[in-house]
């Protein structure tokens, strides 16, 4: 389907300013339950709980980012948390793990999923705090943001970044058991003396409100500067489709889900889209972890794309610094190879852009890797549901 680079551009920007609409009606209802929320799972935590996440489909790699998020967490200093992503197989594992103190998130579209909903009500009634996300039964359900399956599933990972970062907030203000005497008002982590968070909580829906704004500015300012690239990148790839190319995206961590999400996206779209072929590097684990333990972590993707690429296909790294060696590496191999290369990245686009490893570097201008993911999320969905006007 012929269309315009312009015509295209004004359609992307109108497609990411749709999003901030539907930030701008969920979150401020949600801050405050929210931060409810999040306190009572810090008070889980403390007392040994687990975080335990499943959902099926692309709602699978939500589970995941939650998992790595609070395992593997990206600000220095902050303690790992135990996390589990359950999605291979839900219930089994749900039933043969779940103690009382745990909390349990489970992920679904916008319509819900029954099978993940009576997961919950199962894990609820066995004493678990419960995330439905979206649903109407569980401690913390919440309606779906967006009808939209793509922008729903953003602003739930706003959601649960949100909860990640200031679960750390009520840590600060709970005891841990050590007695540190008179100084313990200067240390509320480690005194023994409850501190009061009856402010905090009003404190920490103010901050989750704030973070939600802070992605609609990104998402403005990626619409008001980038809308033209992203519209010639649609069109560069739909052209390689056309030459029986497919998408080879990797990343990692929060990134790595994001390539998986994307990749998902693309063979198992919304009723009616045409599927388009694509590969997660990063949803290999047998395969990474070979590479990672016999030759080294910066070749997890190198190797692949010398196993997997073709010169009519797409490369698409995401890495929020754009200084990951192994996404260096991959980039660099298949530029080489003669692949259309694509990254999406954070800060300034790091080594990726300074080395010129990508014919089209499209950055999110922050220096927060949450924000800087949860503005990604948003591009790459639009460059998929650009992909389907493009080829329809």
């Amino acid at each position: 389907m012929a269309v315009k680079v312009a015509e295209l551009a004004s359609w992307v920007r109108e497609r990411l300013l749709l999003r901030n609409e539907a930030s701008r009606a969920f979150f401020p209802g949600e801050a405050v339950p929210l931060a409810e929320a999040c306190q009572k799972m810090a008070e889980r935590f403390l007392r040994g709980g687990r975080l335990l996440a499943f959902g099926n489909g692309p709602y699978a790699t939500d589970a995941q980012h939650v998992s790595v998020e609070f395992v593997h967490p990206v600000i220095v200093g902050k303690r790992a948390l135990p996390a589990l992503d359950l999605s291979l197989d839900f219930w089994p594992w749900l039933q043969a793990l779940l103690r009382p103190e745990d909390m349990v998130m489970g992920f679904g579209p916008p319509e819900g999923d029954e099978e993940v909903s009576q997961a919950l009500v199962w894990a609820q009634a066995r004493g678990a705090q419960t995330f439905a996300l979206p649903g109407t039964r569980g401690d913390y359900a919440v309606r779906a943001p967006a009808a939209d399956p793509f922008v729903h599933q953003e602003l739930l990972e706003i959601l649960y970044h949100t909860l990640w970062e200031t679960v750390h907030v009520f840590f600060e203000h709970r005891e841990l058991g050590h007695e540190v005497g008179p100084a313990g008002f200067l240390y509320p982590s480690l005194g023994q003396v409850r501190q009061d968070t009856r402010g905090v909580v009003g404190e920490v829906a103010a901050s989750i409100q704030a973070k939600a704004e802070e992605d609609e500015r990104l998402r403005m300012k990626v619409a008001q500067e980038e809308a033209e690239t992203l519209a010639e990148l649609i069109q560069a790839i739909g052209s390689r489709l056309a030459q029986g190319g497919k998408l080879l995206l990797f990343g990692n961590g929060g990134s790595a889900t994001d390539a998986n999400d994307f990749a998902i996206d693309c063979v198992n779209p919304p009723p009616g889209w045409r599927p388009i072929p694509a590969v997660s590097l990063a949803l290999e684990p047998a395969v990474l972890s070979a590479l990672a333990n016999d030759v080294g972590a910066e070749v997890i993707f190198l190797r692949q794309i010398h196993a997997q690429a073709r010169p009519e296909d797409v490369a698409i790294g995401i890495s929020t610094s754009g200084g990951s060696k192994n996404v260096l590496l991959a980039l660099e191999e298949a530029r080489r190879r003669g692949l259309l290369t694509v990254a999406l990245l954070g800060y300034d686009g790091g080594e990726v852009v300074r080395q010129g490893l990508a014919h089209f570097p499209l950055v999110v201008r922050s220096d927060y890797i949450p924000r800087i993911q949860e503005v990604q999320a948003s591009v790459y969905h639009v460059i998929r549901e650009g992909l389907e006007v493009y080829l329809g």
